[in-house]
């Protein structure tokens, strides 16, 4: 017999984390740019001294799975959580809310939920990182939903720090 885990302290977990697209899920992405344009983007030196403006986070999959309550909770500490993680990878950058920061790269949080709540199956989380120049960047990570449940309330620290690690 298959024991699957509360559904309350699951979406408590949930609600905590950040997951990447999976196949079919949401709004279809642009077109990635080419190794060489991302690549020129994606500078350390870059990275590590810009301004990020954290959008407003996004919620993509199974609708049934989150009450209102449940979704406000989440968003409020994705839009947190993914900062704080891109603060922690690169200590001397500006993260913030305000719309109006010149020369940002705007940052959208993206939770990805499964069909249903089972230990097996995936979250996917994902930042989206849209430059000064028009491009855009999509980090991605797929987390089984045990894993994240075992973070707790760490659980999208864990995704996004997870997520930022991808950062050069």
């Amino acid at each position: 017999m298959t024991r699957l885990l509360p559904s309350t302290a699951l979406l408590t977990a949930l609600a905590l984390s950040v997951p990447a697209a999976l196949p079919g899920a949401g709004a279809a992405a642009p077109a990635a740019p080419p190794a060489s344009a991302a690549a020129d983007l994606m500078t350390r030196a870059r990275l590590a001294q810009a301004t990020y403006v954290i959008q407003a986070p996004e919620i993509r999959g199974n609708p049934n799975l989150l009450n209102g309550e449940q979704r406000e909770t989440i968003l409020r500490a994705m839009k947190t959580d993914s900062g704080a993680a891109i603060k922690r990878r690169y200590p001397q950058a500006t993260v913030t809310t305000d719309e109006t920061a010149p020369n940002a790269i705007r940052v959208t949080p993206i939770l990805i939920t499964p069909g249903a709540l089972l230990p097996w199956l995936s979250m996917g989380a994902q930042l989206q990182l849209d430059f000064p120049e028009g491009r855009r960047v999509i980090l991605s990570e797929s987390h089984s939903v045990l894993t994240v449940y075992q973070h707790q309330a760490d659980a999208a620290n864990f995704v996004f720090d997870s997520l930022s690690k991808k950062l050069p």
